[in-house]
């Protein structure tokens, strides 16, 4: 289910050279990073800078055009104005203190997902921690912790391994906007205090050895709990052998794995055969970028890819109909 930045960044770190962290985050920004960032582009800012004078691009020793930080908040908030019909000739005669406040008030008071994403990106290219939990509190307050999680978590993470693969932000953006995601998770897990359905079912999630993204684990975990069923969950880097002593112990119906990373030990078609060999009675759902994305994966009969929160939800429901 997680389409994450987590994989492409682990599978881009040993060719791409290392980034500023966020102590030393950059200042130089050229026109192709805020044409990612944005949405608008090249060709528009220039066209906008000659006719409107919003941006007075700086220039390099090499003369090649740079905007610094400031001019990137702006224009990110230039961009969520001008697609909630904000006429760019309006935006330009606007100071950018009224810029940002009228980005603020369409924050606050829109649930349309690409404003909601963009809002994460603006926070997450400041590090602005309070404005990032600000814009989750919100939506969860308004759509569930399910719907923010997959209609707005999900996809921003989407956007920011885009913005990972261009070169625009770097591993510090990752590691600030992944925990405090699983802050969030974390905190609505523990909240759940739903009954055992009488439906429930005992599942076991977990990561191959070596894995260590548990985004989409902890969203299943937050599902299943509000459904009722039994949850063990043994999280990142779980070798085979100790699997097969919790299967023993737990005795689960359901096997629930997360492949985000390509594991140089055990090509994936393996594991997942490895899998359905050594529990042929046990459901095994399956999940992650190394496996939503292959189209030559051949699954056991036993075994079952997530890809989408709704393939989840679709499984539970004939799995075990929740009773009214």
């Amino acid at each position: 289910m997680e389409n994450s930045l987590n994989s492409i960044t682990n599978q881009t770190k040993k060719s791409r050279p290392n980034r500023k962290s966020k102590k030393d985050f950059r200042d130089k920004f050229f026109i192709r990073d805020v044409e990612n960032i944005t949405g608008i582009k090249a060709f528009t800012i220039r066209v906008w800078e000659q006719r409107y004078g919003m941006l007075l691009p700086k220039r390099t020793d090499t003369n090649i055009r740079y905007y610094e930080e400031e001019d990137l908040k702006y224009m990110m908030n230039v961009a969520l104005l001008n697609n909630h019909g904000y006429k760019i000739s309006k935006i330009a005669e606007m100071s950018r203190d009224e810029v940002q406040r009228r980005t603020l008030n369409i924050s606050e008071n829109n649930t349309t997902y690409q404003s909601q994403v963009q809002s994460l990106t603006n926070s997450m290219i400041q590090f602005d921690e309070k404005e990032f939990n600000k814009t989750l509190s919100l939506n969860m307050l308004k759509l569930g912790m399910i719907e923010t999680t997959s209609e707005i978590i999900f996809p921003f993470l989407q956007h920011v391994g885009i913005l990972w693969l261009s070169g625009t932000i770097n591993i510090a953006h990752e590691h600030f906007i992944t925990n405090l995601i699983k802050q969030r998770l974390y905190i609505a897990i523990d909240q759940v205090n739903i009954p055992k359905s009488p439906n429930a079912k005992k599942f076991i999630l977990f990561l191959p050895n070596g894995e260590n993204h548990e985004l989409s684990l902890l969203f299943s975990s937050y599902i299943l709990k509000t459904r009722g069923h039994e949850v063990v969950y043994i999280g990142s880097s779980t070798p085979i052998e100790d699997l097969q002593q919790l299967c023993k112990v737990h005795e689960p119906e359901v096997l629930f794995c997360a492949i985000t990373n390509a594991n140089g030990n055990m090509p994936i078609q393996v594991y997942i055969n490895t899998l359905s060999r050594n529990w042929p009675n046990i459901d095994i759902l399956l999940t992650g970028n190394q496996i939503v994305r292959r189209r030559d994966l051949k699954c056991p009969d036993n075994c079952r890819i997530i890809g989408a929160p709704k393939d989840f939800f679709s499984f539970l429901d004939k799995y075990a109909p929740t009773q009214m």
